[in-house]
């Protein structure tokens, strides 16, 4: 490949088009900023679902930490999405739009899918029995697949979309976005479905089942989808980048050429490895807790309803933090908060510690209001930390894309810091089996380690006894390695946001002929 004759020119022509130099001003881009927020809220209600799953499932009392481990395999599109993102940026129809091209058809099939599951579900998840884990990994992985493809889409789109001196917002729409479509689906399949909750919050009078169904949920979401989709094609047009003086089209290979020249920078490959590290020091903390309270004896429909008090958290947060994140230095934000969630860790060892012996009176489960309390203070601190990483790692994301390839590139950051995110979290769910040490009551041999032998010990009478919980064990080993991550990487992140945006551009070479209009020579300085 050729590197560019005139590299300085370049450099200097997009360093006058930084958008850290100008002041951002969302006047003249209302409509899409709120525009990206429902694109993202479409987007976070399968995310939304899949997240409320291993809640009811745990509830359940028929599923391992296997099994869990098994189901948060649909997690794994999201990481996955940089194999076809080239494909989005690359194939489209000129006359509906670079990114409505893909974005209308995939938000089509997300309806259908909705529509298809509307009819299953209740033997997929049934409120007791089994559930059928294998088949709801096929369903949720296919939608979090649509959901993943319709990220790159939408990506891509709220580089060009909105001005390129408030591209820092784009991280706000995305992080407030999804928190509202995770907050409605997640919250709906949880505690409308339940006929606890209804009975006891939404009920005049007492009757069986939810005041909605799993069913009907699915049926009406496939609708809405359907429909705001047909809104957005027909009436929001795109713009037509070939307007532009530095607009670039590649073909199918150069796309993926080009995300092999963009992994080639040495600014993305110290971040390569810094966002496929980042999540380890909470892992244990974020994948497993939850579950661990359950187990515990907090019932599924309180969990919830804290959640739901959370995504308000969630929704304003980004608002109010999107003055600093839409900075030049996001990732002070970051760095700042680190240290304070690895030490929030130990509160969740403590509070799942005493839980059992705080909710319960005389052998039965009688949670009084003072846990609650605490259950929030914890929560909502964990919550706000999350929050503010997320929105500050996006909004740096957002400035240092090349946003003639903005697919592909904010892609690949948005894989990277998935991938970082869902293996560590596989491996912690996997590990808790395996780190948890149990012993039969009535046999010191039985270790209960497999779902015969916990039966075996039932059956004769006996109970199964934690001699170490494995929980505990993992999040030691988290945060020590989360310890070192930041010290190790807190200098290289400071150094890496006071680059230059042209440090972060992938150099191309246009032809010179004019038929010659898919031929481009991609370099890395």
């Amino acid at each position: 490949m050729t590197a560019p004759k005139n590299v300085n020119a370049l450099q200097k022509s997009e360093t006058n088009k930084d958008p850290i130099l100008i002041k951002p001003d969302l006047k003249g881009d209302w409509l899409n900023f709120f525009l990206l927020i429902l694109l993202y809220t479409m987007q976070g209600m399968p995310l939304g679902l899949s997240s409320a799953v291993p809640i009811l499932l745990q509830s359940n009392k028929n599923v391992t930490y296997r099994d869990q481990a098994l189901f948060s395999l649909v997690g794994w599109p999201f990481s996955l999405k940089i194999l076809w993102a080239p494909l989005v940026d690359a194939l489209y129809i000129q006359k509906i739009g670079r990114r409505k091209s893909w974005l209308i058809p995939v938000q089509f099939l997300m309806g259908a899918c909705f529509l298809y599951m509307s009819k299953n579900i209740d033997d997929w998840l049934p409120e007791t029995g089994k559930p059928n884990i294998v088949k709801l990994v096929y369903v949720f992985f296919i939608a979090k697949i649509l959901a993943a493809t319709q990220d790159i889409a939408v990506d891509g789109w709220a580089l060009t979309m909105l001005k390129k001196n408030n591209v820092g917002y784009a991280s706000t729409c995305q992080s407030s976005g999804q928190t509202i479509g995770i907050m409605i689906s997640s919250v709906m399949s949880v505690l409308f479905t339940s006929e606890n909750f209804s009975n006891k919050y939404l009920r005049l009078t007492p009757s069986t089942g939810g005041i909605v169904s799993m069913r009907s949920l699915f049926f009406v979401w496939g609708i809405l989808f359907m429909l705001i989709t047909t809104l957005i094609a027909l009436f929001k047009k795109e713009k037509d980048n070939r307007l532009e003086d530095d607009h670039v089209k590649l073909n199918i290979f150069h796309n993926y050429l080009l995300l092999w020249d963009i992994l080639k920078l040495p600014s993305v490959r110290i971040m390569a490895l810094i966002l496929l590290t980042a999540k380890i020091g909470f892992a244990a903390t974020d994948s497993v807790s939850i579950l661990k309270l359950i187990d515990a004896g907090v019932s599924k429909d309180s969990i919830m309803v804290i959640h739901t008090a959370m995504f308000a958290i969630k929704i304003i947060l980004p608002l109010v933090v999107a003055k600093y994140t839409s900075g030049p230095k996001p990732l002070s934000i970051y760095l700042n908060a680190t240290p304070i969630r690895l030490l929030w860790n130990v509160t969740f060892v403590i509070l799942i510690y005493y839980t059992p012996t705080l909710i319960k009176r005389h052998g039965v489960i009688d949670v009084p209001i003072y846990y609650y309390i605490i259950l929030v203070f914890i929560l909502a601190i964990h919550d706000i930390l999350s929050n503010i990483m997320a929105v500050a790692t996006s909004a740096f994301f957002s400035r240092i894309c090349d946003y003639r390839f903005g697919g592909t590139y904010m892609t690949l950051l948005n894989t990277l810091t998935n991938i970082g995110g869902a293996w560590s979290f596989s491996v912690a769910i996997a590990m808790i089996d395996l780190l948890t040490f149990k012993e039969c009551s009535l046999d010191s041999k039985n270790n209960c380690s497999t779902s015969n032998l916990q039966n075996t010990c039932t059956a004769n009478g006996g109970d199964c006894n934690v001699l170490m919980n494995g929980y505990y064990i993992e999040v030691a080993l988290c945060t020590i390695i989360g310890i070192l991550w930041y010290n190790i990487f807190r200098g290289v992140l400071q150094n890496l946001q006071t680059k230059d945006y042209t440090h972060w551009l992938v150099n191309i070479k246009k032809p010179v002929k004019k038929n010659d209009k898919n031929i481009y020579s991609i370099s890395v300085n």
